[in-house]
Order: C-alpha cells, then sequence, then structure tokens
C-alpha cells in the first residue's frame, strides 16, 4: 500500500540519526489520519490503517491515542484547529493591495475563501471535518463535532462580522466543496458539462491548483 506523503510544513523532522519524539510522531499519525478518517469515514477506518499510512506500527498507534474513537477525536480538533488557525491568519494579513473599487468586507471574504482552498492542500482535512457532522448520535463525536461546527460558525459572525444570511453562505459553500471533494468528482471534470461548470463556479482563479490537488476515486485515501 502507498502510504500518504506527508507535506514538508506538517511532517515530523526525518534528520538521519535523529529519533522523532513522541510530539512529533504524534503530528506524523494526525496527519495520515486526516487522510485515512476523510477517505474511510469513522466506521470505515482502522487504526491499523493509520498507522500503515503513518509508517508506523498499530500498537504504537494505540499506544498514543488509546483507542480508535481517541483518534477521531484527536483527528478532528486537528482539523478544526488548522481551518481556524488558517481562517485568522488571513483575516489578519492586510499585506496585499486591494483593487480598485473592493471594499476591506469583500477583501477579507477573498482571503478567508482563498484559506479554505488552500487547506486542500491536506489531505483529508475537508472529508474528516464533513464525517464528523454525520456523527450527530455518537456520544463522544456528535459532543465534539458540534462544538467545532458552532465554533466556526463564531468565527464568521464574531471575528469576521458577517451577518448571519452571509455567514450561513459561506458554510453552505463550504459544505458544498467538502461535497465534491467527497465524491471525488473531479474524475467527472472535463468529460461532464454540468460537472465542468460547478467546478469553474465554485473555484474560478484557483482552478488549475484544485484539480491537481483534488483526490481521484482510483486513490485510496
Amino acid at each position: 500500500m502507498t502510504s500518504v506523503s506527508v507535506p514538508p510544513s506538517a511532517s515530523a523532522t526525518d534528520e538521519p540519526g535523529r529519533r522523532l519524539s513522541s510530539d512529533e510522531r504524534r503530528r506524523q499519525i494526525l496527519v495520515a489520519a486526516l487522510a485515512v478518517f476523510g477517505a474511510r469515514g469513522y466506521e470505515g477506518a482502522t487504526t491499523d490503517d493509520v498507522a500503515r499510512a503513518a509508517g508506523v506500527s498499530q500498537p504504537y498507534v494505540v499506544r498514543l491515542f488509546g483507542s480508535k474513537e481517541n483518534l477521531f477525536l484527536a483527528t478532528l480538533e486537528e482539523a478544526l484547529a488548522r481551518l481556524l488557525a488558517s481562517f485568522r491568519a488571513a483575516l489578519a494579513d492586510e499585506s496585499g493591495e486591494r483593487e480598485p473599487g473592493v471594499t476591506e468586507e469583500k477583501a477579507i471574504a477573498a482571503r478567508i475563501g482563498q484559506a479554505y482552498v488552500d487547506l486542500l492542500s491536506v489531505r483529508g482535512l475537508h472529508q474528516t471535518l464533513a464525517h464528523a457532522y454525520l456523527l450527530g448520535s455518537h456520544p463522544a463525536i456528535g459532543a465534539a463535532a458540534r462544538k467545532g461546527f458552532a465554533t466556526v460558525w463564531r468565527f464568521f459572525r464574531d471575528e469576521m462580522g458577517l451577518d448571519a444570511d452571509d455567514a450561513r453562505s459561506f458554510m453552505a459553500e463550504g459544505m458544498l466543496i467538502s461535497t465534491m471533494i467527497g465524491l471525488r468528482i473531479v474524475d467527472d471534470y472535463g468529460s461532464d458539462p454540468q460537472i465542468t461548470e460547478l467546478f469553474r463556479s465554485c473555484f474560478p482563479t484557483e482552478l488549475p491548483h484544485v484539480l491537481e490537488v483534488l483526490p481521484r476515486g482510483g486513490e485510496r485515501w
């Protein structure tokens, strides 16, 4: 099985001759867990799947996290932390020049939207969140997912300053993109006119990058 490639910005250090710390190995496992849970969901994935994708043993994963439930909860926390950190960095970034006629509100909205798209480079992040939002009846995961969902809503309302309708539109578009990723519908781009139109509508400026990083139907994770 091909292991999940870990982006350099998120990977554990693998300098020759240096043993990885438990914190570094934990981060490495969480990157793999995002990809595996994103592809398989909570019920379909196993700790053995995550261990093999991370290049470690299954007992090591259990020793660090205790159970698949704890591993999923940690992975959900990682996904939410990355999402909110990316949004907050985009919100605070005022380095770019605004085009003439573009209001500050529109410029901020564009940066937040770009941040969400940029997170496609973290394989499985969007799908892991989507899977968690379907587990409302699970006593532990459902509570964590509801808390995370509400936190994202509060970001749009309180930190970004959107009204309820605009916040709803942001979250709805995010859910649409997550659905497209989970369907791996990118395989139909170019052959199905309606799907091609949908992609061009959702990603008017980032389409080449999106087509490159989205998981394909034949990819396991």
